[in-house]
């Protein structure tokens, strides 16, 4: 079935954004006209998403703030306090209100010019037989991308390889997948990342992915703000 729900990951300081998040969050950025989290929720609503659990840290009260004047999708908070709880942990903290045996993960720094990546990852979904389902974009389509990379793919659908000890990857996770919640068992504690549940997926062969025929942007640093207000705007 298609997923209808997202755990959106908003509760990240964006340090490396420098003063453009000293009095404001990450996720607030401006961005066509909208916010950063507003360019991924508006993608989740358009495939399909009509609830979106959006974890909280930094300024949260300020996300909190801005998504109460969206009507869809619907909102709900998971707080992370007193301390970020990474990715694998803010899912595993916010299971209780995601409520859902398969569900999105979507990073709120995401974006994306080309087709849309949630239906994309529907669609390949009904086809797969595994519990995550990654979605990577080739190297030369991360614009403003700096790093070596995350994964081998050979062909859709596929069982994804990590980059080990290989200079670089063809492939890197784009900040969004489809993922079950069972794959969250026995976590290793109340903060971790979900690398560590990929490698157990990996390790049982029940992690796959595809690739995203358009382009991905790294809203790491204000050039990469910049690069995407100019894809965008194209």
């Amino acid at each position: 079935m298609r997923p209808d729900t997202a755990m959106v990951m908003a509760a990240g300081f964006g340090t490396r954004m420098g003063a453009l998040t000293r009095d404001r969050p990450k996720p607030l950025l401006p961005l066509a006209g909208g916010t950063l989290i507003d360019h991924g929720l508006d993608l989740a609503v358009e495939a399909g998403v009509d609830r979106a659990v959006v974890n909280l840290h930094y300024r949260g009260n300020q996300v909190r703030a801005h998504l109460a004047e969206r009507s869809m999708p619907q909102s709900i908070f998971s707080e992370e306090h007193p301390e970020i709880l990474e990715t694998g942990g803010g899912v595993v903290a916010a299971l209780p209100l995601i409520d859902r045996a398969a569900f999105y993960t979507l990073n709120s720094d995401a974006v994306f010019v080309g087709p849309n990546p949630f239906s994309l990852l529907a669609d390949a979904w009904s086809e797969v037989e595994a519990d995550g389902l990654l979605l990577l974009v080739p190297r030369g389509a991360a614009l403003a991308y700096s790093r070596p990379g995350d994964f081998t793919l050979t062909a859709p659908l596929a069982r994804p390889e990590r980059r080990g000890s290989a200079p670089t990857a063809p492939y890197v996770y784009t900040g969004v997948q489809i993922i079950r919640a069972e794959a969250f068992v026995d976590p290793p504690g109340p903060v971790f990342s979900t690398n560590i549940v990929w490698d157990r997926l990996l390790a049982e062969g029940r992690l796959a992915a595809i690739p995203y025929p358009g382009q991905w942007i790294d809203v790491g640093t204000p050039e990469g703000l910049e690069t995407a207000q100019k894809a965008l705007a194209s």
